[in-house]
């Protein structure tokens, strides 16, 4: 655990300081696109920071390979030098995406070509653990299918969800923490090697959003663009792939007896793993609900709108900041739902936590239809929408001002402020003109 730790923190680290420098050196290439239609924020923002989030995932694998313990996993396995492998190429894609928009059919091919590229290097699903069946082996092509669309539906659902600050890195690494205590247990528990390079990918799948997040947090100084929500899809992807696909379930000895009834009893298990990932079932519902309503439409399912989940949570009337954390509340308890669930599939406690926890959910989605009013005696305490409204107060004026920008103003052209402010003055952003750099 110490290994895996040390890893993780030198995942975050290197991303952390590097993701400075790269957000500079995004302002100075131009990767600052025009505020658009379907955009939240409201000052040109740079991006490139899965520049950053790459060169953490390449030091956390370089440190990993000289631990004591995790170097084993390489020596083992060629699956980190498959991930890696894909992740560069993804990482390529997102980057010249980022800076020149590629076209969406482009890019999911190249999404198709990574996946097929961590194939050949054995990174597969090989088998599945199928209810009242058994354990089911997969021909070469039909590994290869299923592998090329978990990665390709996972890569899309985290870029789906990637519109908001901080809300992919941080649904992402609520993510990857509940799958690593799932990997950790049963490669620690079970003593199954084959489940520690995914326990190694989910580490620095956590560093990598981890050491972004503080960057990212609203108002965001930077944007991890397409190159960094493809990169950290496919590195979600590539773990489930590798404790699903070539994890023997029968190997866990849960239940003496058939393969059938083995498959059976673990089904609690593996069921999070199969497709659509309960990890990123938030994410992976918002891209099939993205589908079905542009295609209803008439609409290409790659052409962006404003109805996604978080769109339509602004839209309820939830501020940017709450909104975030509705969607890693839904998500983290799905996550550790399904997590405690593959523990203790026998308790009820756990069915009705998770029931309690929905409800206070649906309570948190419908707060803004109900507008509660603080005692006369604690109004100074509250934001000035929860006070009651005196008499001979315009309305009108207390809309403005709750609605005023509470952030002292900039000054054009210092560093270190959010977005268009470092590069040009505030004005530019009336007349839709693009961002220009004062260097």
């Amino acid at each position: 655990m110490r290994e895996y730790l040390l890893t993780l923190c030198v995942t975050a680290a290197v991303t952390y300081l590097l993701t400075g420098p790269v957000r500079k050196f995004a302002i100075v290439a131009g990767a600052m696109p025009e505020i658009r239609a379907r955009d939240v924020h409201r000052e040109p923002t740079p991006r490139l920071g899965g520049i950053a989030m790459f060169f953490g995932l390449c030091a956390g694998l370089l440190v990993a390979d000289h631990l004591t313990n995790l170097s084993e996993v390489f020596e083992n396995s060629n699956e980190p030098r498959a991930l890696l492998s894909g992740a560069a190429l993804i990482w390529l894609i997102g980057v010249l995406d980022d800076k020149f928009e590629i076209d969406a059919l482009i890019k999911l091919g190249g999404q198709m070509i990574a996946a097929g590229v961590m194939v050949m290097q054995g990174l597969t699903i090989l088998w599945l653990p199928i209810p009242f069946v058994g354990n089911v082996a997969l021909t070469q092509w039909q590994g290869t299918l299923l592998t090329v669309a978990l990665v390709v539906i996972t890569i899309n659902a985290v870029n789906f969800v990637d519109g908001l600050d901080g809300l992919a890195s941080g649904m992402v690494c609520i993510a990857a923490a509940a799958f690593f205590l799932y990997a950790y247990r049963i490669w620690y528990s079970y003593g199954i090697e084959a489940a520690a390079p995914a326990t190694l990918f989910s580490a620095i799948l956590m560093g990598m959003c981890l050491g972004f997040l503080p960057h990212n947090m609203h108002p965001a100084r930077i944007f991890m663009g397409d190159s960094g929500s493809m990169l950290i899809g496919l590195v979600l992807a590539a773990g489930a792939i590798s404790i699903t696909g070539q994890v023997d379930p029968d190997a866990l000895q849960l239940f003496v007896g058939s393969e059938k009834a083995a498959v059976h009893q673990t089904v609690p298990v593996y069921i999070p793993l199969l497709l659509p990932l309960t990890i990123i079932a938030v994410p992976a519902a918002d891209l099939v609900l993205a589908i079905v309503r542009r295609t209803w439409r008439g609409q290409s399912p790659f052409a962006a709108d404003r109805g996604h989940l978080h769109h339509r949570l602004l839209e309820i009337g939830h501020s940017h900041s709450r909104a975030v954390l509705i969607m890693y509340f839904w998500s983290a308890l799905i996550a550790f739902g399904a997590l405690s669930y593959s523990v203790n599939s026998a308790s009820m406690w756990i069915v009705l936590g998770i029931v309690f926890l929905s409800a206070i959910g649906l309570l948190l989605l419908l707060l803004p239809r109900f507008t509660p009013r603080a005692p006369r005696w604690a109004e100074h305490l509250v934001p000035p929408r929860y006070r009651r409204r005196r008499a001979g107060v315009d309305p009108v004026a207390v809309l403005a001002e709750e609605e005023r920008d509470p952030r002292p103003p900039v000054v054009t052209g210092v560093s270190g402020v959010n977005g268009a402010t470092a590069v040009g003055p505030r004005s530019r952003l009336l007349d839709g003109r693009k961002a220009e750099s004062s260097r």
